[in-house]
């Protein structure tokens, strides 16, 4: 099964709603004024973000198509989905059928259900720790592309070249054939945010902080004791590591048994005091706390350069910015980020009315019937804002 959804922004659903009202033939009245379209959709939009998850995790089967394509580009593309799912499913059926090892990719496999029937290997490739000795956790990519059913059992791969490989020897790479088997779970090793390292003090991290990768594959010289940051930590052992970078720690994660037992030199770098942000001068302060964003933001106006109904420039801009600093703090919440960020996205609809009423309007005047289908709509959305008290007071 497929879910097709087609996606389409509030003025072109209005659009085809006035076009539709227009129709002479109706079989029977209905509910189709802009208001009345407008909170459907509105209601739409709210409803269908809680079923679109559930198929996209629940299923993986749910599929978005661009509304304002042709009705043939849209049927090309769904056609073209489901003949992928049809192929799938008839490879997937021939070979359980001859018993071998086949891909469950666009099954509809539930996580619950692929759970339940993981082998041995857990997330874990098995094409990997029988090559390699390689423990590659495929736990955070959530989709079955590479994923195998044999004798009952689900494996997961790490890409398409294992995937072909297991399916042409699946017995090579699973008991009692297989060359190594998969570590006790407390001998695995596993990522661990900021916040838990925080709460395992007075426990310290290894190496006093230093990136065992870097130290390793330095060589182990001096210069190659670089220290490690907290968002890259690992526990191993029931030990603490925290790693340069995010592929290094990755790398740890691979092959932990070639880095875990390091013993520092006598002679380390300095531990680097940090100085406090509010210790700095007001131009440093802000040159290291809010540089980036004012930078983004200061971009992002340049390049739309908003004129707000009834606002001068200089408000426009500065309210632009208001709203662009609120919805990308990276600080804030998710409901603030989105509900700024959709402030921020009405903001930028109303700046566009002044430039699609100034094309629109000019020459000689235009019987109703011969102006745009959003014309009527878009003045009187542009006459309500002088009305309003602005845009400000949505801060």
């Amino acid at each position: 099964m497929i879910v097709a959804e087609l996606e389409l922004d509030t003025v072109e659903v209005l659009k085809r709603g006035l076009v539709d009202k227009m129709k002479i033939n109706k079989p029977h009245p209905m509910h189709d004024s802009s208001e009345i379209l407008h909170i459907r959709n509105s209601c739409y939009k709210q409803e269908v973000e809680h079923v679109r998850q559930h198929f996209q995790q629940q299923y993986q089967n749910w599929i978005q198509l661009d509304g304002l394509k042709s009705k043939w580009w849209i049927w090309n593309s769904i056609i073209k989905e489901v003949s992928i799912s049809m192929k799938y499913i008839h490879s997937y059926l021939e070979r359980m059928g001859s018993r071998q090892a086949a891909c469950i990719n666009r099954l509809c496999i539930t996580p619950k259900e692929l759970q339940y029937r993981l082998g041995e290997f857990g997330q874990y490739c098995p094409v990997c720790l029988a090559l390699q000795y390689h423990l590659v956790d495929c736990s955070e990519t959530a989709v079955l592309t590479h994923a195998a059913e044999h004798r009952g059992r689900y494996y997961k791969m790490c890409g398409e070249d294992h995937l072909e490989r297991f399916l042409v020897t699946p017995d090579q790479f699973v008991t009692p054939s297989c060359p190594r088997t998969l570590p006790e779970p407390h001998l695995l090793p596993r990522k661990i945010t900021e916040s838990q390292v925080k709460k395992r003090f007075p426990q310290q991290v290894e190496m006093k902080g230093f990136c065992p990768v870097t130290y390793l594959d330095g060589r182990r010289r001096y210069e190659a004791l670089v220290r490690g940051k907290m968002e890259y930590a690992v526990e191993y052992r029931e030990r603490i590591y925290i790693f340069e970078t995010k592929e290094k720690q990755a790398k740890f994660l691979r092959i932990p048994e070639a880095y875990w037992d390091q013993k520092l030199p006598s002679k380390v770098p300095p531990l680097c005091e940090p100085v406090p942000l509010t210790s700095l001068p007001t131009l440093g302060y802000l040159e290291q706390g809010v540089a980036v964003a004012v930078i983004k933001a200061m971009t992002a106006v340049g390049c739309l350069k908003p004129k707000y109904p009834f606002l001068s420039i200089q408000r426009s801009a500065l309210l632009y910015v208001a709203f662009y600093l609120k919805a990308f703090n990276h600080k804030s919440t998710d409901y603030t980020s989105q509900k700024y960020k959709k402030k921020l996205a009405l903001f930028e609809e109303n700046c566009a009315l002044i430039p699609y009423l100034t094309s629109t309007m000019r020459g000689n005047y235009r019987p109703p019937s011969e102006r745009p289908i959003d014309f009527e709509f878009k003045l009187n959305r542009f006459l309500a804002l002088g009305d309003s008290p602005g845009a400000s007071s949505v801060l």
